[in-house]
């Protein structure tokens, strides 16, 4: 934490105690109906509230047991401290009791006296023993209520006085013990009003001492009473007396100084921060003069008095043998005079808010003279000082070190807003108290300073903070006011009546032409979707809102009336959260214009919008830049930022989600726990546009920051990296938070208001997991965050894959033969490039030429690599291996551990890989390199099975052969069902023949996996394949088993006969009913119902591979059966989850080879003739893979039907779709790629007229460069025409080749 404010203090005499209890400084004070217990500037201990809603009035603590004293209205109650021991100290409520209602006047003052005796003083001066249950042991009627009563320390006279008394009556203590304390009473005249009173402390607690009383009066002059004569009637004699106004004389002839302070620095205080003043400055090795001077004086153990003027002119005086019978001139003796001593004190008294009390201590552990500065209008202020630098005569600016400001608010915030730029907030409350607050950096971090209090009656519907917060702006519910908050007390400077339809929902800043002008406007908007601007006159921003000048005069009129269409089914509109750069009319109303608000219906759809003020029409035109349908009904909390990132709460409140509402992409999704309710959500951004959310509970704040996208290794988009929990310093729940300028937080709970600084938690898994290194001044909140996004170095194991994916695998080999270099001679503290020292060029340059060859010739020229002695041409095993020793000694730059290890993994996959690279194609090597990674991270990470990318590469492969074989030996020649599932390979297999062989393998090896060896484990693979036979043979060699009988004489039966196939019908069933799956399906197929086995696997065992090898295996790739398990299961699934990469492969498996084009760009469900309701995962980020837009490339041009397919694709789609995937690229902080897709991608050419009218032109002519490779496949079977699937029908007709005319139409000729 950077800074507490705890709240605003009352305006009491007694609303401010400090002790020295158990080795601790304690500081307490009142605010409204709450107490704060500090320890220092800003550590809070505590904050306790009152049950009653009454302001308290006063509070004490007593210095021997630490209990603490308030009161409020009648009643009072005490608090015992407890948890001591155990480092956690805190109070609790011991006793309350009230006050007899007979009483006038409630309480106003609380002394402790000894033996835990409390003092309360009101109407009546009452004494209460408190040890144990309060009784009251003394109580006197008075005839003015009391202004002050204090015990002496050692509790044997009460000084009390009245509110306008100029007599002080002093009570002498005639017995002690609660059966019957007397006192009897005298007074000390005073020529006027008594104004203060001070009793001397001794140095210790249990220290004799005689009782002295400083009083100080309206006239200007403190009186020191003490006991000379111990037999006297008058207790007290008047002993000395120093005049407050003589003691200061003025400096100059033009200085007049009306006011005079003092207080006493008691003789412990002094002689504690004189011996601290001594010890620093032998540190330092200079004993000055000044210090000197204060030792003599320190020698006499005097009392000072502190006279200061509220110029900063001071005076001190050393009050020496107070007390004694003979006294001497010599006794009151000037220690001090001096000039330059700012504590801010006020300049003229007005009301009562311009009254200013002292308390100052210097704690024995050691530490300088403390001074608290409780100024009655709302805050105290603590200085720190060194006596010898505070009393040193010589001119100097440095004496007071301001250590904190104690302010805040009364009552329960309720509302904090925040201009633009941060830089200030505006908190509210319940009661309408609304305070300006401007954000300042000092050296130990951010604090607040409260810069204006706004006073308003009416009640405040929403704010609107502008110009730095020099200005605010409250909309009423049929009023809007403009308030000047230059100066401590806003002013009420424009103001506007207003009628609307609806109740209006939001305030909105306008982007204006010229930032900071003298002219601003705003909206509002309605719950019907209507709204107005106004248009609001500033005054001139150097003086007070009178001056005019040339500027205009302050005032604020009604600019344009609008409406914004539809609200039938509206749930809020809000003004977004200002992220990155502050929004400035850019002259165009376009998508790329920054938004403004955010609205959001009862169906869940958020739309942002942004506008554009037209100044001579008198109008202003909105646009709805994006919009998103969340699915999530009823809404309870949405917000957005300026960088359309949006924020959604559920109706329960306990459920968070986060959209990128430009790319309709859930990023986000946490459920919380329902007891802890959502209450706020807030934005802010790094300074390069990274996001930031603060997540805000009832007691804690939990923030989350935007990472990279990782689509290798599904990581999550959103991390929760810090939580801030008040509960320790509050028992009062959150009001509000938002976020100020450079990463700081405000949050307002209670009265209190508490700003964090911009550390990160190191403890979190995520942080942990950058692996940041170890920095003095540690990392702040901004640098994490931009670490967890930006661009990745080259050799970062994400961008080596994406680079792979995208068919760069020269690039790959390039990027590791620099990485081997440097590593090679990379010496200790050497600073390694992200780029690797490689010409940013070589990323982004159009390359067709992917084979290893290539790189042989590439990695000629490219002359920074090649040694004379050695010139590594590939990455081979040796490399990769030379590579990974390096890597196991050198922390590579921006590499967490685990991204390190993952580098390796990479390393030596792509070794592998390049060794069979002449001996495969592209897709091949993909799906090479990413199986090998997935063994690999396999035990590290949770993924079960490869994902369908990797099965289309494999499936799209023509190496398929080397692919399978590769697999099987991965598994060591026995892979099971669960190794074919994790490896997908039927799926990707396409000849029929080598599928059946390696399902029989995988038959056998079900059966030999287990020592027991059991028939049941295979059963489903050889009734798949048909081969019932070879399970007869396998049951009889089982004889340890008891279905063995039965099985065999059920499977010797023949199973053409409808009769037997209704008893393997049966058997399926019963099989059903008792939950085995695997084996019902094995006899449904048994009855030849290989759509039913198919059901079972589907619906019970959840195995979508599994169905699908059995299905192929059973009736071949052109079945029924497979038919409709891809139409009718599968498309729907992929729909559902969003899962193009599924879809395009069943797609291609039903022949449609035109729609699995279509289906890597377009939502699925929008490809399907009964769309699929699609669900949450669907939309959310991991459903987009920039690699979509590879294998598009790739596969529009395989066939003629592709190019038919990529034909039905607009261009405005494809080139969303490009833009998309470049920024995805951005995201995932491989910028290099999307600058190589945007700069290299080649847009068909528009289908010719010809072939859309008559659907019969060769879709080859759309290609930029002619291939000699599209497969002709417009021919189709009537089988595969007749699905059901949206688009045009492919002609029955044979294709007939255009004429010549009509292609050289098409060029342009």
């Amino acid at each position: 934490m950077r800074a507490v404010l705890p709240g605003k203090p009352r305006a009491k005499l007694q609303a401010v105690c400090t002790a020295y209890w158990n080795d601790k400084r304690l500081i307490a004070y009142i605010t409204g109906n709450a107490f704060v217990i500090l320890t220092g500037p800003d550590s809070v201990l505590q904050t306790i509230y009152d049950d009653d809603e009454d302001h308290l009035e006063a509070i004490a603590i007593d210095e021997t047991s630490g209990k603490i004293a308030t009161c409020a209205g009648y009643d009072v109650r005490i608090y015992k401290p407890y948890g001591e021991g155990e480092d956690a100290l805190k109070w609790s409520l011991q006793h309350s009791f009230s006050l007899e209602e007979t009483a006038r006047v409630s309480a106003t003052t609380l002394s402790w006296g000894v033996a835990e005796e409390l003092l309360v003083g009101g109407a009546c001066l009452t004494l209460f023993a408190t040890a144990d249950t309060p009784a009251t042991v003394w109580k006197k009627e008075l005839a003015n209520s009391v202004k002050y009563a204090d015990f002496s320390y050692d509790s044997a006279y009460i000084a009390s006085t009245g509110k306008y008394d100029r007599l002080l009556k002093l009570w002498r203590r005639l017995s002690f013990g609660s059966e019957d304390t007397r006192f009897d009473v005298v007074y000390l005249p005073h020529p006027a009003t008594i104004t203060n009173m001070h009793w001397r402390r001794p140095y210790h607690a249990d220290q004799t001492i005689e009782n002295v009383l400083y009083t100080v009066c309206a006239d200007n002059v403190l009186r020191i009473w003490a006991a000379s004569d111990p037999h006297d009637v008058q207790h007290l004699q008047l002993w000395g007396q120093i005049d407050l106004r003589d003691s200061i004389q003025p400096r100059g002839l033009s200085e007049t100084s009306k006011f005079r302070f003092a207080f006493i620095i008691d003789g412990r205080d002094f002689m504690f921060a004189i011996e601290h003043a001594v010890q620093s400055k032998r540190q330092e090795d200079k004993i000055d003069h000044a210090l000197s001077h204060l030792i003599e004086v320190a020698n006499r153990s005097p009392e000072i008095c502190v006279v200061v003027d509220e110029h900063g002119n001071m005076s001190a005086w050393g009050l020496e043998n107070i007390g004694s019978k003979a006294r001497k001139k010599t006794d009151i003796f000037n220690v001090a005079h001096l000039e330059g001593l700012s504590l801010g004190l006020p300049t003229a008294l007005g009301d009562d808010s311009s009254y200013v009390q002292f308390y100052n201590f210097c704690n024995k552990s050691g530490g300088a003279l403390n001074i608290l500065v409780h100024h009655f209008d709302g805050n105290i202020e603590y200085f720190e000082s060194n006596v010898a630098d505070l009393f040193d005569p010589s001119p100097r600016k440095d004496r007071l070190a301001p250590k904190a400001m104690w302010t805040g608010h009364s009552s329960s915030i309720k509302k904090i807003v925040r201009n633009v730029s941060g830089r200030a907030v505006i908190s509210r409350t319940d009661g309408n108290e609304s305070i300006v607050w401007k954000h300042i950096d000092h050296e130990g971090g951010a604090s607040v300073a409260r810069q204006s209090v706004i006073t308003e009656k009416e009640h405040i519907h929403r704010i609107c903070v502008m110009r730095q917060g020099s200005f605010v702006i409250f909309l009423h519910h049929h009023r809007i006011s403009v308030w000047d908050t230059r100066s401590l007390k806003a002013v009420l400077i424009a103001t506007c009546e207003y009628s609307l339809v609806g109740k209006p929902l939001c305030i909105l800043m306008l982007p204006e032409e010229r930032k900071e002008g003298p002219i601003a406007h705003f909206a509002t908007i309605s719950s019907k979707m209507k709204g107005i601007v106004w248009e609001l006159k500033l005054p001139h921003s150097g003086g007070i809102a009178s001056e005019r000048n040339g500027h205009y005069e302050p005032s604020i009129t009604e600019f344009c009336q609008f409406d914004l269409g539809e609200s039938e089914n509206l749930s809020y509109v809000l003004s977004v959260d200002p992220a990155g750069s502050p929004p400035v009319m850019t002259g165009f109303l376009d998508t790329f214009a920054r938004d403004i608000a955010l609205s959001f219906t009862r169906s869940g759809e958020l739309r942002s919008w942004t506008a554009r003020l037209d100044l001579k029409a008198k109008r202003v035109d909105w646009l709805q830049t994006c919009s998103v349908a969340t699915g999530i009904p009823e809404p309870s909390l949405a917000s957005g930022s300026s960088i359309r990132k949006a924020a959604l709460v559920d109706s329960s409140r306990s459920g968070l989600t986060i959209w990128d509402i430009r790319g309709a992409q859930l990023e986000f999704a946490q459920s919380y726990e329902s007891q802890d309710t959502i209450q706020d959500l807030d934005w802010t951004s790094t300074p390069d546009d990274q996001s930031i959310l603060a997540v805000g509970f009832r007691f804690r704040v939990i923030l989350l920051a935007q990472m990279r996208y990782d689509y290798l290794n599904n990581g999550p988009a959103w991390a929760s990296i810090r939580e801030f929990n008040i509960r320790d310093l509050t028992p009062h729940p959150i009001g509000d938070s938002t976020w100020l300028s450079g990463g700081n937080l405000i949050i307002g709970a209670g009265n209190q208001v508490f700003v964090y600084d911009k550390e990160v938690d190191h403890s979190a898994p995520a942080v942990m997991g950058l692996g940041l290194p170890a920095r003095k001044s540690g990392w702040d909140l901004f640098e994490v965050v931009t670490r967890f996004n930006g661009p990745l170095p080259v050799y970062h194991p994400q961008f080596l894959g994406q680079c792979t994916l995208a068919g760069k695998s020269v690039l790959v080999q390039h990027v590791l033969l620099a990485l081997h270099k440097i590593l090679k001679y990379h010496v200790e503290g050497e600073a390694i490039d992200n780029y690797l020292d490689m010409d940013l060029h070589d990323f982004y340059t159009s390359s067709n030429v992917t084979s290893s060859v290539a790189v042989s010739k590439g990695s000629k020229s490219f002359g920074a690599y090649s040694d004379d002695d050695e010139a590594d041409e590939t990455v081979t095993e040796s490399v990769a291996a030379t590579i990974n020793e390096k890597l196991t000694k050198i922390a590579l730059p921006q590499l967490s551990r685990q991204e390190q290890i993952h580098l390796a993994d990479a390393v030596e996959c792509v070794a592998i890989v390049e060794k069979q690279r002449r001996s495969m194609d592209d897709n091949a090597a993909r799906f090479m390199l990413f199986f090998r990674q997935h063994i690999l991270h396999r035990g590290r990470a949770n993924e079960v099975h490869l994902s369908w990318r990797e099965i289309n590469w494999a499936y799209h492969s023509n190496s398929q052969d080397i692919l399978a074989d590769m697999v099987s030996h991965q598994f060591h020649q026995k892979m099971l069902w669960e190794h074919a599932r994790e490896s997908g390979i039927f799926m990707w297999m396409t000849d029929s023949t080598a599928l059946k062989a390696r399902f029989e393998v995988i038959a056998r090896n079900e059966y030999t996996k287990s020592d027991l060896k059991n028939p049941i484990d295979c059963t489903l693979f050889y009734l798949a394949l048909k081969k019932k036979t070879v399970l007869q043979g396998l049951w009889r060699m089982a004889g340890w088993n008891r279905e063995q009988v039965a099985t065999l004489r059920l499977l010797s039966n023949n199973f053409q006969d409808k009769k037997w196939r209704t008893a393997a019908m049966k058997n399926a069933y019963a099989l059903l009913g008792k939950h085995r799956y695997e084996y019902a399906a094995a006899f449904f197929l048994l009855a030849d119902c290989l759509k039913d086995a198919v059901n079972v696997i589907w619906n019970q065992l959840k195995d979508v591979q599994l169905a699908v090898a059995v299905t192929r295996v059973y009736e071949g790739d052109n079945g029924p059966v497979l038919k409709e398990l891809l139409t009718e299961k599968v498309l729907p699934l992929a729909a559902q989850e969003g899962n193009r990469w599924l879809a395009s492969w069943a797609f291609w498996m039903l022949h449609r080879t035109d729609m699995a084009v279509r289906a890597l760009i377009s939502p699925v469900c929008t490809l399907l003739e009964t769309p699929q309701p699609p669900d949450m995962s669907s939309k959310l980020f991991l459903t987009d893979d920039p690699a979509l837009v590879v294998l598009y490339a790739q596969l529009r041009q395989k066939t003629l039907q592709t190019l038919r397919g990529a034909s039905k694709v607009t261009p405005k789609v494809e080139w969303e779709f490009v833009l998309h995937n470049a920024r995805l690229y951005d995201r995932m902080g491989c910028d290099l790629l999307a600058l190589d897709l945007v700069r290299n991608w080649e847009f068909l050419f528009p289908a010719p007229t010809i072939f859309k009218s008559i659907d019969s032109s060769d879709p080859r002519i759309m290609l930029r460069r002619r291939s000699s490779l599209v497969v002709a496949d417009l021919l189709m079977s009537d089988s595969a025409m007749d699905m059901k699937f949206g688009g045009h029908r492919p002609p029955p007709s044979v294709f007939e080749e255009p004429e010549s005319n009509s292609l050289l139409d098409s060029f342009g000729f």
